[in-house]
């Protein structure tokens, strides 16, 4: 497929490589001296290492050295904001999103984008100069895992491919059964996350919290609808309320083999296969209502920083990572669907479940693809988009805090004060 420099911008721990000990910044090259890019990331020892594996592969073929940085989810956007305001800002990162504190100082992509094919749904632009600043590292998409031994103990029936169908009616018949005849407590748990939150929604028919002509924002009333549902799996016992009502681990829940199954994403795919030996699990279609939706978009963005003094390199290192060849390199060692069109990936194991993902991709509505392309433009704009309004108020309603009215209305206030602000 062709590019132009016309681009979708709307919806459509530390690991030292090489062995030695790196510096904790980016480091220039003077004669003679070695050129260190500093990568901040979250997540990718869990997929594997594959940016470590890479950055080896790097340093052989370049004498460059890449140090990946992990840093916990939770802490990335304060170390981000941190060394951009010192001054201190590191080469690059794999970022969730955009972010004020430094979007000005990203570097033009648009080159290294241009010949990378990335999906379309992915291609974002700054709509304020037109130039890509921010590639996606991965796709990444809600999904849905059972517990097959369980399943398969009590005799139940469950789909196996996107041929089959089930509506979450279904799923809760059908795991309520799963329940009752072993030994297992819940029939489902999902990540509290509004990521995962929105897919639900999404399969009841929601557009999510869209814009009023009022220049308001709100959630709509399959939204609503939903909310309720899913307030009477947790209040019926069917869901752990731990999960979300205290912050219980939802992957040590699952892997403890007492549910029946597990709403999360694509990324368990590879500590399930390293993590799991008690019971056989497997991905499946989403339960409709009748909706067939995930929610996808970019696991985070490449970023690369001006002011580390190593631009140039940056930019090489990044031209490299999306060529063909590494990139598929990245995927398969790390167990990632690609965010390039056309790229055939040979996955060691449960190459089903990921065909399976791709297949619910393509059947999602145009919604299913906006929440990361919509975080990046949010963070281009100057919106720091710090809370999820859907979460938290999905936590007030469950827990007792707020009536359905009260927390849909806390979810249209707050994403109000977001956007308008």
């Amino acid at each position: 497929m062709n590019r132009s420099r016309t681009f979708r911008a709307a919806a459509v721990a530390g690991v030292a490589v090489g062995g030695l000990v790196l510096a904790a910044c980016s480091g220039g090259a003077g004669d003679g001296d070695e050129v260190v890019l500093e990568f901040v990331q979250s997540g990718d020892v869990n997929q594997g290492g594959g940016y470590a594996k890479l950055a080896e592969k790097y340093y052989e073929e370049t004498g460059v050295r890449v140090d990946v940085v992990e840093v916990p989810n939770a802490d990335l956007r304060t170390r981000l904001r941190t060394a951009a305001q010192a001054n201190d800002v590191p080469a690059l990162a794999a970022s969730p999103s955009t972010d004020p504190a430094w979007t000005e100082r990203l570097l033009d992509l648009t080159d290294v984008f241009e010949g990378a094919n990335i999906i379309d749904t992915l291609s974002v632009a700054d709509p304020t100069d037109g130039a890509v600043k921010a590639l996606p590292t991965t796709l990444t998409a809600v999904g849905m895992f059972l517990n097959t031994s369980l399943w398969d103990e009590a005799g139940v029936e469950y789909p196996t491919s996107l041929d089959e169908e089930w509506t979450w009616d279904e799923y809760v018949e059908r795991a309520s059964e799963v329940v009752e005849k072993t030994d297992a407590e819940y029939g489902a748990v999902m990540d509290r996350s509004a990521h995962r939150l929105r897919a639900f929604l999404f399969e009841f028919g929601s557009q999510g919290v869209t814009e009023q002509a009022d220049g308001s924002w709100a959630l709509d009333d399959e939204g609503a609808e939903a909310f309720e549902y899913f307030k009477g799996m947790h209040d019926s016992g069917f869901m752990p309320p731990a999960v979300w009502g205290a912050g219980d681990d939802p992957s040590a829940t699952f892997k403890s083999g007492r549910v029946a199954g597990y709403m999360s994403g694509v990324w368990q795919i590879a500590d399930f296969q390293d993590n799991i030996a008690d019971f056989e699990w497997a991905s499946v279609p989403l339960p409709q209502q009748p909706v067939r939706a995930t929610n996808y978009g970019a696991a985070s963005w490449i970023v690369a920083f001006d002011g580390s003094g190593v631009e140039d390199e940056t930019r090489d290192f990044i031209e490299w990572l999306y060529s063909e060849e590494n990139y598929r390199e990245y995927c398969e060692v790390s167990g990632c669907l690609p965010a390039v069109e056309g790229l055939e990936i040979e996955y060691e194991a449960d190459a089903e479940a990921f065909e399976l993902y791709n297949g619910e991709i393509a059947a999602s509505p145009p919604i299913s693809a906006v929440q990361t392309t919509d975080g990046l433009i949010n963070g281009y704009l100057g919106r720091a988009i710090d809370t999820e309004p859907l979460e938290d108020e999905m936590v007030r309603y469950l827990t007792g805090e707020a009536t359905l009215e009260e927390a849909v209305e806390g979810v249209n206030e707050a994403s109000t004060a977001q956007m308008t602000d």
